[in-house]
């Protein structure tokens, strides 16, 4: 059927003071090796630390997750960048900028500090800041990926490009009315979104240069007008803002992703013998990143479909299903 292959991640792994009811609240590190291994032996393929989970429970989940041969990643608060490469985490979603709060003056371990002032104790920096060359070579001498979601983030600065028609069209009446609404809020005469996401796009941009491994993706949340797809396609022409070539940028988007789940045998690039899951596309994206949007045919093990029917046959669903 008309969709892609599914790697399947585990519910989140969450401490407590979570304001989501559907995540489990964890009440100790064995508690957190223990949700790890069920989860392992139900046929999860990843994991995900959240922002009130404490360092000691991720460092056992991350043991938990390595002894199955498995890999965890996180959108902390809680617990620093710093504390979560000691804790042995592989990734670490979304970019520093807007998840590690090392910098917040008066911190408490384990304790995830309001979100304004963990965007404060970033305002002013600069990639060239002795501390974030530290912290960019501990996720390289540790082996610990980064996953740029830009798009995301896009979203709550000022004057940036609005979602396109076609995203919109996609999306069901009241999500597309919420993400209009939240649009119209922002304020047009703050600089300060725009500075971190530029500091944020400098940071991924740097961390790459010194050999870490940055994955990609949309985030399709936060005021729900980045979708899935879309997204991505964003995410890669942001990473050409950035400072990448259009080529690193793809790669970025394709091989890196591969690369971190041990699979760039089979899938990551055009290769003779890997799994013909591709998209034809109208243009020359090394030339123009934004052609990338033109897709004619996706191809999923070898089989082609329209997009404009597969497109077609959600439109004004997003937010629904």
């Amino acid at each position: 059927m008309p969709g892609p292959h599914l790697d399947l991640t585990a519910p989140y792994l969450e401490g407590p003071g979570t304001p989501f009811a559907q995540m489990h609240e964890l009440a100790s590190p064995e508690d957190a090796g223990k949700f790890v291994d069920y989860w392992a032996g139900a046929g999860m393929s990843s994991f995900k630390a959240y922002m009130n989970i404490t360092g000691a429970e991720l460092a056992a989940a991350a043991e938990a997750a390595h002894r199955h041969g498995l890999r965890i990643t996180g959108h902390l608060c809680s617990v620093s960048w710093p504390e979560a490469i000691a804790a042995g985490i592989d990734d670490l979603e979304h970019g520093p900028v807007y998840t590690d709060t090392e910098f917040v003056a008066g911190r408490q371990p384990d304790k995830c500090p309001e979100q304004r002032k963990a965007l404060e104790s970033w305002a002013g920096k600069k990639v060239s800041d002795p501390e974030i060359v530290q912290l960019i070579r501990s996720l390289v001498d540790h082996h610990v990926a980064v996953t740029s979601t830009l798009p995301v983030f896009e979203l709550i600065v000022p004057d940036r490009p609005p979602t396109q028609r076609r995203a919109l069209n996609a999306m069901s009446d009241a999500a597309r009315d919420s993400y209009l609404t939240y649009r119209a809020l922002l304020d047009p005469t703050d600089a300060g979104p725009a500075k971190l996401f530029r500091l944020e796009m400098d940071f991924e941009h740097a961390f790459a240069a010194a050999g870490g491994l940055l994955l990609a993706g949309p985030d399709p949340t936060g005021a729900g007008g980045v979708l899935p797809g879309f997204g991505d396609q964003r995410e890669i022409e942001l990473l050409v803002e950035a400072g990448f070539t259009p080529l690193e940028a793809i790669r970025i988007g394709t091989e890196n992703g591969a690369r971190f789940l041990g699979r760039e045998r089979e899938i990551g690039t055009v290769a003779e013998g890997k799994r013909a899951d591709l998209v034809l596309v109208h243009g020359d994206p090394a030339a123009r990143i934004t052609d990338i949007e033109n897709v004619e045919v996706v191809f999923k093990d070898g089989l082609g479909f329209d997009p404009q029917r597969l497109i077609a046959a959600v439109r004004g669903q997003v937010g629904i299903h």
